[in-house]
């Protein structure tokens, strides 16, 4: 059975003659399930039951949620300089599509920029997202550096930054490991390939992105805490975003810790990215899909 989207379910519940405590607080529960935080949820019902009073129309309700939580999310252009190095690091906990957004970030930057952009294998934990990378450098005729499974993560990104510089490209994408075996390791590795980057490309572009599952839920918050407390996130890309997907965790990011969304993917094409716009984030949130 297909299950029907924030805006429907709103909609739906707003379809009587009156609003009533029983409705508002549905409401509030259908926030909090689409993975709106519950001070953002609470916050909104309150307003509803301020500024709509008995007035039952779902046309005045759907722009009112949708006005205060355009209010709550940050957005950022991630913009790049033909002249100096240019490099984002793309974190993010395993099976997020961290690897296929940075093929399409490439593929965006060459598209839109006419930008060519090395791509860097820094997860030697897993050769299978060597390979994976490797792949996406051959589908994209772009070059990727790495090394063997097991090598030093910060060794393989020295290598690329030393290679865009001496071939003249100007962006640099990097690809990070998503799991080890403790949190305080992965935390530590970061730091690490973060310090060979800061010295390296002092005066350069450097931007941390952090990769989430527009699925995940609530979960995407933790992840965001966790990075954002390693290494100080500067955006964040929200993965696998479309009529299927809840998405509220974005509110709940930008409220609880003021991070902006830089990036969409919205497929599986490479082509399916976009800078994130919160009009088209929001219709698709509280769309009857």
């Amino acid at each position: 059975m297909k299950t029907i989207g924030l805006g429907a379910a709103i909609r739906n519940l707003f379809s009587g003659s009156k609003i009533t405590e029983e409705i508002l607080e549905d409401l509030e529960d259908m926030l909090i399930e689409g993975d709106i935080n519950v001070r953002a949820a609470m916050n909104i019902v309150e307003q509803i039951e301020k500024k709509a009073g008995n007035a039952n129309e779902r046309d005045t309700v759907i722009p009112l949620i949708r006005e205060m939580l355009s209010r709550d999310i940050l957005t950022e252009e991630l913009s790049v300089s033909s002249d100096t190095i240019n490099l984002f690091m793309l974190l993010g906990v395993n099976g997020v599509g961290k690897t296929t957004s940075l093929a399409k970030l490439s593929r965006y930057y060459t598209e839109t920029r006419n930008m060519e952009s090395l791509l860097v294998a820094a997860d030697t934990f897993r050769a299978a997202a060597i390979d994976q990378l490797e792949e996406h450098g051959k589908k994209l005729n772009v070059r990727v550096i790495r090394q063997n499974p097991g090598a030093d993560p910060g060794a393989v990104v020295y290598d690329g930054i030393e290679s865009a510089k001496n071939n003249g490209i100007p962006l640099v994408l990097v690809d990070t490991a998503g799991r080890m075996h403790t949190k305080s390791n992965l935390v530590r590795e970061l730091q690490k390939i973060d310090k060979v980057i800061r010295g390296r490309i002092e005066n350069g572009n450097y931007k941390k992105l952090l990769v989430i599952d527009a699925t995940t839920g609530q979960n995407g918050l933790r992840q965001a805490e966790m990075f954002h407390e390693a290494v100080e996130l500067d955006g964040i890309v929200l993965a696998k975003y479309d009529s299927a997907s809840k998405g509220g965790v974005v509110i709940s990011i930008c409220k609880e810790l003021g991070i902006p969304f830089v990036f969409m993917g919205t497929g599986e094409k490479y082509s399916d990215i976009e800078p994130f716009d919160k009009e088209h984030f929001l219709d698709i949130l509280l769309s009857d899909g």
